[in-house]
């Protein structure tokens, strides 16, 4: 496989980065998101798997999941202070989706995450991405072969949750990112980049049900800053944004009866990383230093608020189970047009057997008739519960 850089669409194709890297060894400037030639202001940033969706439940309810109830190990990426609230106390998930299967034959991500609760307030956790890019073939600026190499990044991540009050707990993730694209091959001074990150959630939930019948409704609140970190540099000059996100939601549950419930999601996601705003060829936002980039990303667009709004994604979810044994899930996420414009539908299934153990399978449908990237794009995911939870909270 070889990259042409130029030709990536920025936001929906993760390799980008890496072609990206490579041809700055080359030319010691920083690269300019292009698309068919035109220059393009999407925020873009290195290890862009960081934000991939890991697991098949929120994968079939249009990547949203910052508030979504009924937490397994895959919290820890959502939102790890959902786990308090864990019905299990100890658990894990393993997830595998092939990357962009429809364009590259040989690329995957997977994802194991643990949590184990410590009391009836607080839990710990840790959690594995694993991205593997598969066979690159590297080229100059001037297309010269530059090496063939196996591309891989990984982040590694513990975590803690603490329970404040009956309804309302915080978390943090400590990470360690490595991002291997070439080093070791024939590319010249080419270096894995690492940094650590951090993450910190916050969550609120609630629900009021007629013992009875059953019937009753739920809420929740989530919100989640991650990818708190330094930069990434591969042996250049060039240090690179990794992609710290602001994620902020809500979960509506219906229960219908004591069988039958709804979950409703909505999420909002900004990269708050720099809009490149480029003049006379030089992008103006591409060395600032990292709190004036991370926390000026709401306000640095060269179109003003209006395109600061255009720069927020939105994901939404339906999810309906059956006596917690059966769900049936779809979803949708949306992203301007002029930034990145990414459009799909989701949908999804999940089965629990005896609390024990489950297993969620998850679908991409592309809105627009044209190729996607994405096209075709499938998760699974399989969990392990052990030990049911004492929920009631403890105060002293």
């Amino acid at each position: 496989m070889k990259l042409k850089f130029s030709r990536v669409v920025l936001g929906v194709c993760s390799v980008t980065l890496f072609a990206g890297s490579a041809h700055s060894q080359t030319t010691g400037q920083p690269t300019i998101p292009t698309l068919n030639g035109q220059r393009l202001q999407v925020p873009t940033s290195s290890v862009p798997f960081l934000n991939f969706t890991p697991d098949a439940r929120s994968g079939a309810l249009g990547d949203a999941g910052v508030a979504l109830g009924d937490a397994d190990a895959t919290a820890i990426f959502w939102n790890p202070a959902k786990l308090v609230f864990a019905k299990q106390d100890k658990g894990a998930v393993v997830s595998y989706t092939p990357w962009l299967r429809d364009l590259i034959g040989d690329m995957y991500y997977t994802n194991l995450s643990g949590y184990s609760k410590v009391g009836k307030n607080s839990v710990i956790g840790a959690s594995l991405l694993y991205f593997d890019l598969g066979t690159v073939d590297f080229t100059t600026a001037q297309g010269v072969a530059a090496g063939t190499f196996n591309s891989r990044e990984y982040a590694a991540t513990v975590s803690f949750g603490q329970r404040l009050s009956e309804n309302l707990s915080l978390a943090v993730n400590l990470k360690y990112l490595n991002s291997n694209l070439a080093a070791g091959s024939s590319v010249q001074g080419l270096k894995p980049g690492a940094t650590a990150a951090a993450d910190i959630g916050i969550y609120y939930q609630n629900e009021t049900r007629d013992p009875s019948t059953g019937q009753g409704l739920g809420w929740a609140f989530g919100g989640m800053i991650s990818n708190l970190g330094g930069r990434l540099n591969y042996g250049g000059q060039e240090r690179y944004f990794i992609p710290t996100n602001l994620r902020v939601g809500t979960a509506i549950t219906y229960h219908t009866d004591q069988y039958n419930k709804f979950n409703f999601l909505l999420d909002f996601n900004k990269l708050m990383v720099p809009t490149p705003n480029v003049v006379n060829g030089v992008n103006l936002n591409a060395n600032k230093n990292y709190f004036s980039s991370v926390f000026g990303s709401f306000a640095d667009a060269p179109g003003g608020f209006s395109e600061e709004l255009k720069e927020i994604t939105l994901s939404t979810g339906l999810e309906y189970w059956y006596n917690e044994q059966f769900a049936v899930r779809a979803g949708y996420f949306g992203e301007s047009n002029d930034k990145g414009g990414r459009k799909y539908i989701t949908t999804g299934l999940g089965l629990r057997l005896q609390d024990r153990f489950g297993v969620d399978f998850s679908y991409v449908l592309p809105v627009s008739q044209q190729v996607s990237p994405l096209s075709n794009t499938f998760r699974i995911s399989l969990l392990f519960n052990f030990k049911s939870a004492d929920s009631s909270f403890d105060n002293e």
